[in-house]
């Protein structure tokens, strides 16, 4: 008994594991479907993609190894300098790193490339994981005052927002990659689990459905129809000065979102504003061109039925119609190859692991545990709505990776790390009750 808890295996969620080789697996196999040629059958070949994928799936388990031997207090003593440590590389990147694909976010070391944005969302996660666990401790210390309570609530609530915020801003503006950029909103899911009030999500809220609006109504019309929906409340709420003050002011921010929505559209690259345009149905969308890449997806989704054409008989990926296929649209081979019931396969299986980290999250004993747990669920999430959405047309096109499937050594390595740290944090909850 005791050689078993003396393993790096002891605790270790063995259904979590399953999931994850199951996915990387399955991801394998469609990236060989996605860039088959009859030239190179050997789906060994390592001057292939899917050759060097099982390079990347062969180091990934040796990373994972690492981070299972590694004690579970390391990654707590440490998040702080994970963070500083990768912000500085983001920084650096745009500098001394190689353009890919028209973003300079790449750093070069001969053949191999790594990508700091994507390992910057297991930084974030530890981070935040710190900070608020150690919040957690501060409010319960400070019970009694409710006073002291509510003010470092508040500012708690800034500074996490801050944490999150700067690898976006860094990312979005030094790197664009609008994409990686947005990942970070995802830790709002962590905050409210933690605490955050309702009243964020429902200002959110309106603020998404007015942004959009504002890209729909011209903004005279809108702001026009603002002021009048000002006017109403203030006749139909109790008249008084305070209640004067905080409509205006709503009013105020609510006309300041439409003319910001509209500053920042007009400033958009081309290729920004065709996006959006085509995701709102605005104007007519030439297929040949702004709308080919959700088309031709599309087409190679539905084409598969419900059984799919078979394994290695994908036609739409077979000749290079769909783009990106083996990373950003690698759902569309499933889609084709293995039809509806291997696209529900896929998207249940990434559900399934989400909800199992969850559950995991909420027996944790240590509060920085949870929190991180949380973290690597909201991440998965948004990867997997986003992906799946632009695929199928109901979110704009901005790139980002399907977890554990679509091609690509940084974006393996990044959801490795991050899911293990996790399956670490979650082991040592036994090795801490014994």
């Amino acid at each position: 008994m005791r050689k078993e808890e003396d393993s790096i295996f002891y605790g270790i969620d063995k259904l979590t594991v399953f999931i994850y080789v199951i996915l990387v697996f399955m991801g394998w196999l469609n990236i060989y479907a996605a860039v088959y040629n009859e030239e190179h059958k050997n789906i060994f070949d390592t001057t292939q993609k899917y050759g060097m994928q099982l390079v990347w799936i062969g180091s990934a388990f040796f990373i994972a190894t690492v981070i299972l031997i590694i004690d579970a207090g390391f990654y707590t003593v440490f998040s702080y300098f994970f963070y500083g440590f990768l912000l500085l590389a983001c920084i650096a990147v745009p500098y001394l790193g190689r353009e890919v694909k028209g973003s300079r976010s790449w750093f070069r070391f001969g053949s191999f490339g790594i990508q700091p944005a994507e390992f910057m969302k297991f930084a974030t996660n530890l981070a935040l994981a710190k900070y608020l666990s150690n919040v957690n401790i501060e409010v319960e210390l400070s019970r009694k005052n409710r006073f002291i309570d509510l003010i470092k609530n508040y500012k708690n609530t800034i500074y996490a927002v801050i944490i999150l915020s700067l690898p976006l801003l860094i990312i979005k503006i030094l790197q664009d990659e609008t994409g990686l950029a947005l990942v970070f909103i995802a830790f709002i899911i962590t905050l409210y689990r933690e605490g955050l009030s309702v009243n964020f999500l429902i200002v959110g809220l309106l603020s998404t459905l007015l942004f959009v609006l504002s890209l729909v109504i011209a903004s005279n019309t809108l702001i026009t129809l603002l002021a009048v929906i000002a006017c109403l409340a203030f006749l139909f709420i109790k008249r008084s000065l305070k209640h004067f003050i905080i409509v205006s002011l709503i009013f105020a921010s609510a006309s300041g979102v439409v003319l910001a929505t509209n500053y920042v559209y007009d400033h958009l690259e081309p290729h920004q504003k065709t996006r959006i345009d085509v995701l709102l149905g605005r104007g007519t969308v030439n297929l040949k061109k702004e709308g080919y890449n959700v088309n031709q997806a599309k087409i190679a989704i539905g084409s598969g039925g419900f059984f799919g054409k078979g394994y290695l008989q994908g036609t739409q990926t077979k000749y290079d119609f769909v783009p990106e296929q083996d990373t950003d649209f690698i759902f569309c081979t499933v889609g084709e190859e293995w039809g509806f019931v291997g696209t529900s396969s896929v998207i249940m299986l990434e559900l399934f692991l989400i909800i199992r980290v969850i559950m995991m999250a909420e027996r944790q004993r240590s509060p920085f545990s949870r929190i991180y747990g949380y973290g690597v669920a909201s991440v998965l999430f948004f990867h997997l709505a986003i992906n799946v959405g632009m695929t199928i047309g109901l979110v704009p096109v901005i790139g980002i990776p399907l977890p554990f499937f679509s091609y690509g050594g940084s974006s393996l390595w990044s959801f490795t790390i991050l899911l293990f740290i996790f399956i670490k944090l979650d082991a040592n909850r036994l090795v801490i009750l014994r």
